[in-house]
Parts: C-alpha cells; sequence; structure tokens
C-alpha cells in the first residue's frame, strides 16, 4: 500500500513538472498583427444530420468580419434530416459570406465519411477560388465576427501553416460539468500543447472542431488524401503537417464554442468510447497499460489515502493525500477555465474512472465488429 502510494505520488511530481505544463491553461492565440493584405480563405463544413445545431453555428460563419474574400462550402454528407436545404435557408436570410451547399456522393472504400466530405469541399474551393487558407470547422462550431480574422492574423504573423483553437465544449448539464473539462485536461495531458507548437518537437495535434491550414501545407502534406481512413482526423491531420515540414500551433480557444449538447452520460460515453481504442492503435498491449496507469494516477490517491488512515500507515495516507492534492492543483485552472466551482477538482478520480470504462468499453465494441460507431457509421481499424 504504501509503494501504491508512493508510486503514485512520484508519477504526479512527473506529470506536474515534467509533461510540458500540460495542466496550464493559458496557451491562447499567440501574439498577432494584421497583414497589410488579407489572404484569401475558403471555410470547409463538413456536415451529416445537423439540423438540430445548424441555426445557431452556421449564421455565426456567415457573420464573419473578415477584411479580405472568404467563401463557405457545406458539404452535406448525406443527411436526412434536411440540413443542405436548412443551410440553403439560412442564407437567404441575411447578408453574410457567400455559401455553397454541395453534396460529396457515395462515400468510397478507405475513406471516413467526414474526411470524403473534407475531401470534396477542399476540391470545390480549389475549383472556385484561389483561397490561400482553408478554415476546416465542424457543423456544431459557433464562432465569434472576429474569429476568422484572428486566425488569419496569428497565422501570418507567426509564419504557421496550421492553427487550431480547441473549441470550448458546452457544459451545461450535471454529467457535461463532470466529463467536458476532464475530456480536454486528459488531451492536453496526452499532446501537451507547449510541445505541439515547439517546431523540433515531435508531438503534433489539433482540434478538428476549428483548424485554419495553409492551402500550399495541405498539398504538401497530401491532404486530405493522406489520411483518409483516420478515425481521429484532427491528431491525423496534425501529424501529417508537421511531419511534412510544416509549422503548427494548438491552444485553447476564447471566442471559439461548440454548440452540440451533450445532456445524458450515455452520449458523452459514446463520444469518448467511438475513438478511445483507436487513440490506442487498437493494441491490447496498450489497453492494458493504459488501464493500469489510470489506475495508478488517479484511482490510487484517495485509495491509498483512505486505506492508509483505516490501516494507520501513515506513509500510504500522506502519500496518497499529497498525490490528489497535486492532481487536484493541476486540474483547477482547466476547472476555472470552464467557469466550474472549485469542489468539482476533487471528483477527478471518480471522472477517471469512467474515462477508463469508456476505454474499455471502445475495446470491446472494437473486437465486437462495432468499431468506431458515429452517425450510422462504422469504422474498424486501418
Amino acid at each position: 500500500m504504501e509503494w501504491i502510494g508512493a508510486g503514485s505520488l512520484a508519477a504526479w511530481v512527473w506529470l506536474l513538472l515534467g509533461q510540458g505544463f500540460f495542466w496550464r491553461t493559458d496557451v491562447r492565440l499567440p501574439p498577432r498583427t494584421e497583414p497589410e493584405r488579407w489572404p484569401s480563405v475558403a471555410v470547409v463544413v463538413p456536415a451529416r444530420d445537423e439540423a438540430a445545431v445548424l441555426p445557431v453555428s452556421l449564421p455565426s460563419l456567415l457573420a464573419q468580419k473578415y477584411p479580405g474574400r472568404a467563401e463557405i462550402f457545406l458539404v452535406d454528407d448525406g443527411s436526412t434530416d434536411g440540413t443542405g436545404a436548412l443551410a440553403r435557408a439560412l442564407a437567404a436570410e441575411r447578408d453574410g459570406l457567400p455559401l455553397t451547399v454541395a453534396s460529396p456522393g457515395a462515400v468510397e472504400p478507405g475513406w471516413t465519411g467526414k474526411l470524403w466530405a473534407v475531401r470534396h469541399g477542399i476540391a470545390l474551393a480549389r475549383e472556385r477560388t484561389d483561397a490561400e487558407y482553408l478554415l476546416l470547422t465542424d457543423a456544431d462550431i459557433a464562432h465569434e465576427p472576429d474569429s476568422l480574422r484572428e486566425l488569419v492574423a496569428a497565422a501570418r504573423s507567426a509564419r504557421l501553416d496550421l492553427v487550431s483553437q480547441m473549441a470550448r465544449l458546452r457544459v451545461a448539464t450535471f454529467w457535461e460539468r463532470l466529463i467536458v473539462p476532464a475530456f480536454v485536461y486528459f488531451f492536453a495531458q496526452l499532446y501537451p500543447f507547449r510541445w505541439v507548437n515547439r517546431p523540433g518537437a515531435r508531438t503534433a495535434a489539433a482540434a478538428g472542431g476549428c483548424v485554419l491550414l495553409r492551402a500550399h501545407a495541405a498539398e504538401r502534406a497530401g491532404v486530405p488524401e493522406s489520411i483518409r481512413d483516420a478515425v481521429i482526423d484532427d491528431v491525423t491531420l496534425a501529424r501529417a503537417v508537421k511531419a511534412s515540414g510544416g509549422r503548427i500551433w494548438l491552444g485553447l480557444a476564447e471566442r471559439v464554442d461548440s454548440v452540440r449538447p451533450y445532456p445524458r452520460l450515455a452520449e458523452l460515453w459514446q463520444m469518448v468510447a467511438r475513438s478511445a481504442y483507436a487513440q490506442l492503435r487498437h493494441q491490447p498491449l496498450l489497453l492494458l497499460g493504459t488501464v493500469l496507469g489510470l489506475a495508478l494516477v488517479y484511482l490510487a490517491p484517495p485509495a491509498t489515502l483512505l486505506a492508509g488512515a483505516v490501516a494507520g500507515s501513515a506513509v500510504a495516507a500522506v502519500c496518497g493525500g499529497a498525490a490528489w492534492a497535486v492532481m487536484c492543483g493541476t486540474f483547477l485552472p482547466m476547472v476555472r477555465y470552464y467557469r466550474q466551482p472549485w469542489w468539482t477538482a476533487p471528483l477527478l478520480p471518480f471522472t477517471a474512472l469512467l474515462y477508463l470504462l469508456m476505454t474499455v468499453d471502445s475495446a470491446v465494441r472494437h473486437h465486437r465488429g462495432r468499431g468506431a460507431a458515429w452517425k450510422g457509421r462504422t469504422y474498424g481499424a486501418p
């Protein structure tokens, strides 16, 4: 018991100091100045059955105050809820950026549905515009009116090929408050933003909801063809761009928000479980290591604190309590970023247990042939 507590505390000291300060939430858009000439931008929005969120998200894109030329290409990926017709109606109701709604047709073998739609949108943009940048944004993402302007200014000022902001996810229900801040916290722990943004580092990641990509960099990396079967397409995209010599940047958003609701645990569970095993490259040994690691890092601190107190082991209790305190301290910045009360931070071990179960469930689904299921489509290992 003492050794488990000591091991957990050692792990947290290392995470605190040696994992790229992942727990800090001050990585925002880099310093920027407005360019002398604003480059043209094509906004590509893949959309499948998004009629519920489109009335909030699409008007925010149409209303972008961008000094240069910008055009929106919404790709209706086989929707059955009238997504395409609704998009046209929303554009007709207001003045704003020009909108083209198109359909990519049936998905070809070897492609995920989203990337097939993105491919069609990029092809349309190349055919109809001379866009120097592509804004790849999801249909559930709402942008403040200056979002595109700020993204382009940051990319130009810092000479970046890819700029991605992790949209602030919705936190309105009990389960969203419990799970969503931890989701972003765990992502940052896997891909510390400071490492991602360091040109010489191997770490690469992006947040798929909001990615500004230089068109030349996309061509150089062979995107999207080179990543056509990726379930976790945002991270794979960032790796492709960085591997081809591009400079990338990832940080937290201030004026970009996801409007998709996840009111129940089942919906949040699906969001995580559909791609968790893909994150582990469908490897059983990586799954085992992840389960053991989550248990040691997140479950052991409160367990050893309580067990040490009951058994009279001061070493176990102190180590467990100290590890839990460090855990809470690193989680607090993310809790504050999501404007949640401080007392939710000590609940992180329980949330981590849920994520552990979601990850195991993701592996079980894969081995039962259900793989990464999303909106009527299922993807196995590439």
